[in-house]
């Protein structure tokens, strides 16, 4: 299938992201993000092919859900794989060149889109600052808030923020909050949650006041 040569989406690991980011889901695909994840970790092309598809994805993208799925995408991908793909993400050319031309000025991305990728930079900033090959994404953090970038004071393990703007953006709009889920850092899969226990209604009368005849 040559008309796939030089496609990003046309590697096992980019369909998966192509699915996973697709702007038609209600929400995240958490199998096709586990998957990804998967490509990546077992393959030797599995990292690079990957950034390739969510650069696509990313990069001039007005189309904000498909940008926050990509987002979503990404993180998880960082939390469940290893230095392979931490080295693809923390360069120069992804973070300055992609990331943060994803929350200029120019482009008016909502306040939650803006604020996810400042949060992911910070954590990532936070995370890598031991690893020597990966520090570029500390001195691009550290020179956004030089320029006057202010950071999300974010949960760095939970980094689920919807934070009030710091310039006066509009309110998130409604219709997006329904595939801004944040990501767990513990697990990727949401639990249902469990309804509240029953009332105490099934109590034993036996008691001190009980006689026996």
């Amino acid at each position: 299938m040559e008309f796939l040569l030089g496609n990003p989406y046309g590697t096992p690991v980019g369909q998966c992201i192509e699915r996973a980011t697709d702007g038609g889901l209600q929400n995240e695909d958490w199998t096709v993000n586990m998957e990804i994840c998967d490509i990546i970790n077992e393959t030797d092309e599995g990292p690079k092919d990957a950034m390739r598809a969510l650069k696509k994805r990313l990069g001039g993208n007005k189309n904000y859900r498909e940008v926050m799925l990509a987002l979503t995408a990404l993180e998880t991908c960082v939390k469940n794989c290893g230095h392979r793909f931490h080295v693809q993400v923390a360069t120069r050319d992804f973070i300055e060149g992609v990331l943060v031309k994803v929350i200029s000025p120019k482009n008016n991305p909502p306040t939650i889109v803006q604020d996810k990728v400042l949060a992911l930079i910070q954590s990532w900033a936070d995370a890598f600052r031991s690893s020597p090959d990966l520090t570029v994404v500390v001195h691009i953090y550290e020179e956004l808030k030089r320029k006057g970038i202010e950071f999300p004071m974010a949960d760095l393990d939970a980094l689920s923020p919807i934070h009030t703007p710091q310039r006066g953006t509009p309110e998130v709009d409604p219709a997006m909050i329904k595939y801004l889920t944040p990501v767990s850092p513990a697990a990727v899969t949401p639990s249902p949650i469990p309804s509240p226990a029953p009332p105490h209604t099934h109590l034993p009368r036996a008691g001190p006041n009980h006689s026996n005849p």
